[in-house]
């Protein structure tokens, strides 16, 4: 084992993080400390090389408006979704003829599907993942609706394979509800989401996580008023149902057992149809949907809100030339990427995140103010970035009904849903953008600010929109099988948060910062990792988790931070990199994957904060970061490294392999160049040379 690395593994520590500096170079002489140091610029020199080219780029991709917005996509899930919906609001005629005014983008989503299929005949939801139930029967489902051959070879494969993986009884619950609409899948065996929600006392939807409501809620309409419709020639599925598999909803446990009974006393209830309550409730349902288009860039600017939207107002009989529907479409309809032969569909848009990560990365390398043309730019950002605060209420004041309205959306437009994550990257961003009015900058950030420390949870982390959003009871009740019934806090976005206020000259002996410290200690792993809720999966926690702490310079966190590094150098690849596979959200652990460009920065980021600077795991891993880069000054990102549903639903930002890097090369080059200049972790740790 070489010095650097027995130093990772056991580094000096004094109460306080005292500051250490290693005297290794003095004592082998002046001659190979010099000799060290022309080492050492020289590195700094190529990393910043690598930076600026990619900078370059990241400059050149910027809108004129002054944002940025890499393409956002998932899996094939939502190319089969489209198609489903074009033949719910086109509806197959008595004798089976379909062709709706789609019918081009349908023939494009279709041959999407045709081109992701895997060689086993199936359909994944993350790179490189293995085929899974969902993705393929919805994917079966629809190509033969639009009339592919169920004795074609690729068919065949996929048809083997869902038998073999269970049948169509293994779907979770949004895939049944989707297939029962047109009488794909019996509807007594989907669990109900009934209206009656909406008038339950005790606001339990807001008890539910943001993106669950803005789902359940128009879907609950389309369940309480329509109709099966027609698929196009009659086409039926009933080859993918496993013989001796049964149909009836999946029991977790007792309490989902409970559960399961009251979804039986649910469809009862609409049996009898109470028609003045379920009018309410509907009624409710409506006006609760409908306030949410406005200000918004469709229903939660999500892409499965947007739809059940378009699909509630259609069932409640909105004529096609509704001024709502024709927007709700049009915005749905915008997440499309559409090419000459293939259509694929973004799960939401991403201006606000990759604009506050780009502009923050380019202002850590130092390019906010060099010249005119860099300083414009940045201006520009921090223009845009102001234009787009939250001023008005959410569904976040249910819980916080006295807090000031402000932070910052995802989307581009997404009034009712500020974010916690989101909030604080545009605030560590606006440390660097200066925006054209310093005074309206000035007071928004004071009310960011003051938006955050608001939205801090009872057991101190933050979540992603809500607070105190944790009633594990609802993870049982049959549609929560999505994996996203609640919003609870978590590691990743508690660093961010730490990390953003701590930079604007909060300490821990300020309370909020307190709490979040105790937080990140009580959920650091046995193995020194942290869970990472949004981005794959413990090196994305780990990393934000240590630059959450560092940043607050936490007393009693040394050892935490310690073993955090200790527990990055051991998973690194042995080509320099780092990559972690979305399967480590099915194992509960770590599991490694090729090297990528984002992780491998993340990785780099976590382990500069906490004081490893000049280890020979930084060193690799800056070195792979320059013989990765392409000559554009891009890098290439194989698999999928974005979390939306763990299980369920991932995501690739197509800038993520950009402007991480560039922000974890800056982050080297300058803390290489002049200590003074990298301000809030590595300097007061102990130096793990």
């Amino acid at each position: 084992m070489s010095t650097a690395d027995a130093a990772e593994d056991d580094p000096m520590r004094e109460s306080e993080y005292s500051i250490v500096r290693s005297q290794s170079a003095e004592i082998q002489g002046n001659g190979m400390a010099a000799q060290a140091q022309s080492s050492l610029r020289a590195a700094a020199a190529e990393a910043r090389a690598t930076a600026e080219r990619a900078a370059s780029r990241l400059f050149s991709l910027q809108h004129t408006d002054g944002y940025w917005v890499g393409d956002l996509t998932a899996d094939s899930t939502l190319q089969s979704d489209y198609i489903l919906m074009q033949m719910w609001l086109y509806p197959a005629e008595a004798d089976g003829s379909w062709n709706p005014p789609t019918l081009p983008q349908v023939r494009k989503a279709a041959q999407s599907l045709l081109n992701t299929q895997r060689a086993d005949g199936g359909w994944n939801i993350y790179e490189p993942g293995e085929s899974e139930i969902n993705a393929t029967v919805r994917a079966y489902a629809m190509l033969k609706m639009t009339g592919f051959d169920p004795e074609d070879e690729r068919m065949r494969r996929a048809r083997a394979l869902i038998l073999r993986m269970g049948g169509i009884q293994e779907c979770n619950s949004y895939t049944r509800i989707n297939l029962s609409l047109f009488e794909l899948f019996p509807r007594k065996y989907c669990p109900t989401i009934p209206p009656e929600i909406m008038i339950v006392p005790g606001n339990v939807l807001y008890e539910m996580s943001s993106w669950t409501r803005t789902i359940i809620v128009p879907l609950s309409i389309v369940q309480a008023l329509a109709a099966p419709r027609r698929t196009p020639g009659h086409r039926r599925i009933e080859e993918l149902f496993h013989p001796s598999r049964r149909l009836a909803l999946h029991r977790k446990d007792r309490i989902a057992n409970v559960f399961v009974h009251a979804d039986k006393i649910f469809k009862r209830w609409e049996r009898q149809n109470v028609r003045k309550i379920r009018d309410r409730a509907i009624r409710e349902a409506e006006t609760w949907m409908m306030s949410r288009l406005h200000h918004s860039e469709g229903l939660g600017a999500i892409y499965p809100s947007m739809m059940y939207s378009i699909m509630a107002m259609e069932v409640m009989g909105y004529e096609s030339d509704h001024p709502d529907l024709e927007q709700a479409i049009r915005h749905f309809n915008g997440l499309m990427l559409e090419g000459e032969e293939t259509l694929i569909f973004q799960p939401a848009k991403s201006p606000v995140w990759d604009t506050a990560i780009a502009a923050f990365a380019l202002g850590e390398l130092g390019l906010a103010d060099r010249d005119e043309r860099t300083a414009a730019s940045m201006t520009r950002a921090a223009d845009w970035l102001l234009s787009k605060e939250i001023r008005r209420k959410g569904d976040w004041s249910a819980k916080r009904p006295d807090l000031t309205p402000s932070g910052w959306v995802f989307e581009f437009e997404n009034e009712f849903y500020p974010d916690i994550d989101d909030t604080a990257m545009v605030l560590l961003t606006l440390l660097h953008a200066k925006a054209s009015d310093p005074e309206k900058q000035a007071r928004a950030e004071k009310r960011a600010v003051n938006w955050l420390l608001g939205m801090q949870s009872s057991d101190g982390g933050w979540a992603a929109f809500d607070v105190d959003n944790n009633w594990q009871v609802l993870n049982q009740v049959p549609f929560a099988d999505h994996n996203a019934m609640l919003d609870p806090t978590c590691p990743d976005i508690t660093g961010r948060v730490l990390d953003s206020l701590a930079r604007r000259g909060f300490t821990y002996a300020h309370p909020a910062i307190e709490r979040g410290i105790r937080y990140l200690l009580t959920q650091q792993e046995t193995n020194g990792s942290w869970y990472g809720r949004w981005g794959v999966n413990y090196v994305y926690g780990t990393f934000l988790a240590l630059r959450g702490l560092v940043a607050t310079r936490a007393p009693g966190a040394a050892d935490a931070i310690a073993r955090g590094a200790h527990w990055l150098r051991e998973v690194q690849n042995p080509d320099g990199g780092w990559g972690e596979s979305c399967l480590g959200y099915e194992t509960n652990r770590f599991e490694r994957a090729v090297s990528t460009p984002s992780q491998t920065a993340w990785a780099v980021l976590g382990l500069i904060a906490a004081g490893a600077l000049r280890s020979n795991a930084v060193a690799d891993g800056i070195r792979w970061l320059n013989e990765k880069q392409r000559p554009d000054g891009t890098w290439d990102e194989a698999i999928t490294t974005g979390t939306g549903f763990p299980q369920v639903f991932y995501i690739q930002y197509d800038l993520y392999r950009n402007y991480f890097p560039v922000l974890a090369l800056a982050t080297y080059a300058s803390a290489l160049e002049d200590t003074s200049k990298y301000s809030p972790s590595w300097n007061h740790l102990p130096s793990l040379v």
